[in-house]
């Protein structure tokens, strides 16, 4: 049952072995923890103008064009790459509509990022493999060298997918990427899996069929057990667990279930509305069909009648405390958004927080945490295109604004039309593992990955 109720003037290397020195050692983790001491009784979370620490935001010159894609807080730099239509390594040109990403250290020290294109259409895969031929989604990889603050690599590693929006790293060294959609191929080819791309070679075009068939969006998993939790960008939707047979080897199968929230009259319970600090017991439900056909009941659906609860619009999912932190997007009393925590250790789940008003957080999408424990949320929404940061206190401030725009003339070197892209939809948050120096991250459109370092012990990132 419930608990309650329901830039300037420096030189580009010289300024990146600074910035890399300086975030050496690591703050203690802090704002999860504080975050988690908030109770339904406190004060609703406000936005500052700015970071209390970092400071105010200001436009910044990209290091590779010079142009002032980005405001961020001073000391601050950034440099650019993997734009929409540039060739990679492999002579591949960059897909569009960049998307989710993780990042790995590699042995050598450099970084490997996988990256989402949350592309549409059936136009043709353009690389192999290929799960399905005519569609144009898949995942791209990247190398970067976090000591001289370059990106050395890049290739298409997956394609024949559609609406690669999300997904999650693996403890194993493989990015999990989902397909945000159930379409069906010209072909009859059905579409809503999940698959996955290791980060130093090609993806498996094989769908993880056991993991289920619906809009899947990001995916977490416990570094201790294997098990997958996954969450669905859909309503009604289910966040969703996979019990894989054999740690590691997803391939093999396993068991898909849905979350209960257990209550007094034992049925399927809605979080819709659910504000800060609301606390449920839990329990889960085998998903009878998990990989259902057209016609037939969808999983979240399937869940429902048997119990389980359901949200709105999950989206952004992250492992870290030993906890999973999900995003629903659309949930909450304003309807602006919804932070959950689950604990899988004593099976209890909480809103960590609901935001009270589009001002201060306006449908956030992805989530990520640095290795300091600092909290990365992407905004969605119409309010203005902000990377968000979350204080110790529970506040959230702005860190980065999109201020993406082509002259006229385009830009030398690139084939991004000539536009204002500052509306575009930050994505795929993740920070360089273990040091935590670098923040990448993505404008869906033009299609833009952007690597960020600075004085992040400074603040609460």
């Amino acid at each position: 049952m419930t608990d309650t109720a329901p830039t300037g003037g420096l030189d580009r290397r010289g300024f990146f072995r600074a910035g890399v020195a300086a975030t050496a050692t690591l703050a203690a983790l802090g704002p999860l923890e504080a975050l988690s001491a908030r109770t339904a009784g406190a004060a609703p979370l406000t936005k500052r103008q700015s970071s209390p620490d970092y400071g105010p935001l200001s436009p910044v010159r990209d290091q590779t064009t010079g142009l002032p894609l980005l405001a961020l807080p001073r000391g601050f730099e950034y440099l650019s790459y993997g734009w929409t239509g540039d060739v990679m390594s492999d002579g591949t040109p960059t897909p569009g509509m960049h998307d989710g990403m993780a990042a790995f250290t590699r042995r050598d020290g450099r970084i490997a990022l996988v990256r989402n294109h949350e592309q549409g259409g059936y136009t043709g895969a353009f690389t192999e493999p290929a799960y399905d031929p005519a569609a144009t989604g898949g995942t791209t990889n990247l190398v970067f060298d976090p000591e001289k603050g370059e990106f050395t690599e890049s290739w298409a590693s997956l394609s024949g997918t559609i609406r690669n929006c999300a997904g999650g790293p693996t403890p194993w060294g493989t990015w999990l990427t989902c397909e945000e959609t159930t379409e069906i191929g010209p072909d009859g080819t059905r579409h809503g899996y999940v698959f996955e791309v290791p980060f130093d070679r090609k993806g498996d075009p094989s769908p993880l069929k056991g993991m289920g068939r619906f809009s899947h969006e990001a995916v977490a998993v416990d570094p201790g057990t294997g098990i997958v939790y996954l969450t669905e960008d859909a309503t009604p939707s289910g966040f969703y667990r996979y019990l894989p047979r054999k740690r590691g080897k997803l391939e093999a199968g396993g068991t898909l279930q849905m979350l209960v929230v257990e209550t007094p009259e034992g049925s399927s319970y809605s979080t819709y509305t659910d504000g800060t600090g609301t606390r449920y017991r839990t329990s889960w439900v085998t998903v009878p069909n998990p990989d259902y056909a057209p016609g037939e009941t969808r999983p979240a659906e399937q869940g429902a009648a048997l119990g389980a609860a359901v949200f709105r619009r999950l989206e952004g999912a992250w492992w870290g405390n030993d906890r999973v932190y999900i995003v629903s997007t659309s949930g909450g009393p304003k309807g602006q958004g919804q932070v959950f925590e689950y604990d899988p250790r004593t099976e209890r789940m909480r809103v960590l927080f609901a935001s009270p008003d589009a001002t201060v957080l306006n449908n956030p999408d992805n989530i990520c945490v640095s290795p300091r424990g600092g909290i990365v949320l992407c905004e969605d929404g119409s309010e203005g295109e902000y990377l968000h940061g979350l204080t110790t206190d529970g506040e959230i401030f702005p860190f980065a604004l999109n201020r993406v725009v082509i002259p006229e003339g385009g830009v030398p070197g690139k084939k991004v039309a000539p536009g204002d892209y500052s509306g575009s939809e930050w994505c795929g948050s993740t920070f360089e593992p273990k040091r935590g120096n670098w923040l990448f991250v993505n404008a869906q459109t033009p299609g833009i990955t952007f690597a960020i370092t600075g004085p992040w012990r400074r603040g609460s990132l």
